[in-house]
């Protein structure tokens, strides 16, 4: 898609029109490079400081800026239409610039050959995306077709090298630049080694050895998603010609943006730990998350550093030994926009940027099969993700897996099993079949990652069936819509291993509730009653979070016993409300919230509500939390975070939404409610909260405040789980708050 623009000798007048723009001096002509896609366009190899105007096809200003140190410049939002890039000695080639709505590419670019290994694969704007095909120990593409899977993500995805070598060698302290990251463990060997199938690692744009520059789930990586799923899908030694996606996180989420744009031939999607909303995880009740998400982005702002002195290692380890075209690749690194400027220039969810990037938005244009899989405490991505199951409601196959955890939670066995018959059935088109080396691998897998002892993964349901037809209505008939596996920790995996004794399933997210009072002395009550309570919120006397020394390596969290520091507010900086010990067992499992009728001395307060149990022994253990800046808090029922507003005099009605409730509460046990100032309650994520210096004040009118649970029909079997190992939940003793609860 790129032309190289012939040097001119003469003296070159541009004219653009009567819109003002000034026409150009006489210069020599510059070389340069031009491309155009989903609403932005870029121009490379100009000089470096080279002031650039981009005009439409009418020689109207659509953008411009200056080329920057590496001669390169990228000018985004634009209207579909032609446009060329004009300046001091520049007039490039005309580009096209397409729109999220814009037909498909013609097919034409997708006749692409991939090989073993490492490949480049040209997306619709000329950009190359780096991706390594990986097949089952031991074969080769002519032993094909294989059943196939992309996994696709900004990590180091595509480095071509072996990710179990690579983690051996950095255990003997011989690490290999090129080996793929452990977060993609998922693609890079459970798909190949476990089940048999190729997967292709697609590097996203802006990162490692792929061009372009990071654009954070922006249109041009959701519909580069689109691209590499119908080159991969036409290779000759692709089964059936669909393939399907796989992976967790970083490669969870990138699935939603990429079926979203409905690619033909994708066949299904299996997001592990994935989010709901990119400004719910930045920004979680409208305050900024300086603990994961800020770490994270971070990490994303190094990786799309150019090489070969910046970015992830195997760049320079590729620039080294002589790879040009990822040198190449490099030319746009420095248009990667500032990803902190853009949070700070934007603290509402009706920013553009946002939009751009919502995935619920995407969610409800997926019509292939998904499998989705998250934890209810995930302490990386969050566990705001169920909020997608009712922009899923349109699509009959799907199918959702909540276990109680953290992030690598999904990993889990019991879910494993499954999410292996559903690629079986659904990528694969086979009917399903236990792999000789996918029961063992659990014993490698969960020992590495938890420090509990290994398990069998369970064998597939299914593989009587005659033949796939069948077994995909046995499946969907014997698939709950909602599968939720309770008291994670607590199961054959010994305490804090991966395993759950009890599960429930449901035919769509549950929506029942049931309201309790927060109530004067400190007690929750099933009514209200009056009178006020006052306390001095103050986020200074707090730990930023749940793990000892505030880490937000949160690795440490998915052992059997996690090095928790738990500490409740001290003094009148929190309140607490309990309950008198439960006569009947609750089973709690959907969205909740707490409504509190508040005043304060401050214009804006921020506010955080966590749920807990406690046990007849007076252990506590956390259950769910939910955080908002008042100025957030909409109408009252529920937050609206396009717009900000301070308090009004007197009184409001704010509802806090607690992280999804999934929890167990046993007969006998107590539930309890806190109110406080953000932060304390959770593992990593960590909120750049207002400080008060304890001279705030918050009252709050008890005849108007509740919490409402979502509880759902049944008993609790078996034994709790012993304190601290109940997985993604912290425990401590139990202290009566100032108040009494």
């Amino acid at each position: 898609m790129f032309t190289r623009v012939a040097a001119v000798a003469a003296a070159l007048i541009i004219a653009v029109g009567t819109d003002g723009v000034v026409a150009a001096q006489a210069h020599a002509a510059q070389a340069v490079h031009a491309g155009g896609g989903v609403t932005q366009a870029y121009l490379t190899d100009a000089k470096p400081g080279t002031r650039l105007t981009l005009v439409d096809g009418a020689g109207n200003v659509a953008g411009s800026g200056v080329a920057d140190s590496l001669g390169s410049l990228i000018v985004r939002r634009l209207a579909p239409g032609t446009y060329r890039f004009v300046g001091d000695g520049v007039r490039s080639r005309n580009v096209t610039v397409t729109g999220p709505d814009s037909p498909p590419p013609n097919p034409s670019l997708y006749r692409q050959r991939l090989h073993e290994g490492l490949n480049y694969i040209t997306m619709r704007d000329g950009t190359e995306l780096a991706a390594t095909v990986r097949l089952p120990y031991g074969k080769k593409l002519s032993d094909g077709p294989f059943p196939t899977v992309i996994e696709y993500s900004g990590y180091q995805n595509a480095a071509p090298g072996d990710l179990v070598v690579g983690a051996i060698g950095e255990k003997v302290g011989v690490p290999d630049p090129q080996a793929p990251a452990s977060s993609v463990i998922v693609g890079a060997t459970l798909a190949p080694q476990m089940l048999g199938f190729a997967t292709v690692s697609l590097q996203m744009r802006g990162s490692g050895c792929s061009g372009g520059d990071f654009g954070l789930f922006d249109y041009a990586a959701a519909f580069d998603g689109y691209d590499a799923v119908e080159t991969v899908a036409r290779q000759n030694w692709v089964k059936g010609g669909k393939v399907g996606m796989v992976g967790i996180s970083f490669s969870g989420i990138s699935q939603m943006f990429t079926a979203g744009t409905r690619p033909p031939h994708l066949a299904a999607i299996a997001p592990m730990s994935t989010t709901d909303d990119l400004y719910s995880t930045g920004l979680p009740g409208g305050i900024y998350n300086k603990g994961f998400a800020n770490s994270w982005l971070r990490e994303r702002v190094h990786d799309a550093q150019p090489g070969p002195r910046g970015g992830q290692p195997w760049v320079g380890a590729r620039i080294k030994s002589g790879d040009k075209t990822c040198a190449a690749n490099q030319k746009l690194r420095k248009q990667t926009q500032d990803v902190f400027g853009l949070i700070e220039e934007n603290p509402t969810r009706a920013a553009q940027v946002y939009q751009e990037r919502s995935i619920p938005d995407w969610a409800e244009k997926i019509d292939v099969p998904v499998f989705l899989v998250g934890a209810a405490q995930d302490e990386q991505t969050g566990p705001g993700w169920v909020n997608l199951l009712k922009k899923l409601e349109h699509n009959p196959n799907v199918w959702a897996n909540i276990i109680n955890g953290h992030h690598f939670d999904s990993l889990g066995p019991q879910i494993l099993s499954r999410w292996a018959e559903f690629l079986q059935i659904f990528v694969a088109d086979q009917v399903p079949h236990t792999p000789p080396t996918m029961q063992p691998l659990g014993t490698a897998v969960f020992p590495a990652a938890t420090s509990a002892p290994g398990q069998l993964i369970p064998p597939m349901r299914f593989s009587n069936s005659p033949n796939v037809a069948v077994a995909k209505k046995r499946f969907a008939k014997a698939t709950p819509r909602v599968w939720a596996l309770f008291d994670n920790g607590a199961g054959a995996a010994g305490p804090g291993g991966l395993s759950s004794p009890w599960q429930r399933s449901l035919n769509a997210w549950p929506s029942s509730t049931e309201r309790m009072y927060l109530g004067a002395k400190g007690r929750l009550a099933t009514s209200a009653s009056d009178g006020e309570v006052s306390f001095a919120p103050n986020p200074a006397n707090r730990p930023l979070n749940t793990l000892k020394d505030a880490s937000t390596d949160t690795a440490v969290a998915w052992g059997t016993n996690p090095p928790y520091n738990w500490k409740q507010a001290p003094g009148r900086s929190g309140l607490g409300f309990i309950s008198a010990p439960l006569t009947r067992d609750r089973v709690m499992l959907g969205n909740g919230s707490v409504t509190l009728r508040v005043k304060s001395t401050a214009p804006v307060t921020d506010l955080q509500v966590t749920v807990t149990e406690v046990d007849r022994a007076g252990k506590e253990t956390s259950v769910a939390t939910g955080v908002l800046r008042s100025s957030f808090r909409g109408d009252g029922s529920a937050p609206d975070f396009t717009v900000e507003r301070p308090l009004d005099a007197g009184f409001n009605t704010i509802t806090i939404p607690l992280d999804p409730v999934m929890h167990g509460f046993r007969k006998g046990t107590r539930i309890r409610v806190l109110v406080s100032a953000p932060g304390g309650d959770l593992p990593s994520w960590q909120f750049a909260t207002r400080q008060t210096g304890g001279k705030v004040t918050d009252t709050i009118d008890l005849s108007g405040s509740f919490v409402t649970l979502p509880v759902i029909s049944g008993s609790v079997p078996g034994a709790a789980a012993q304190c601290g190992f109940l997985r993604g939940s912290a425990c401590r003793p139990y202290r009566r708050a100032f108040n009494g609860g």
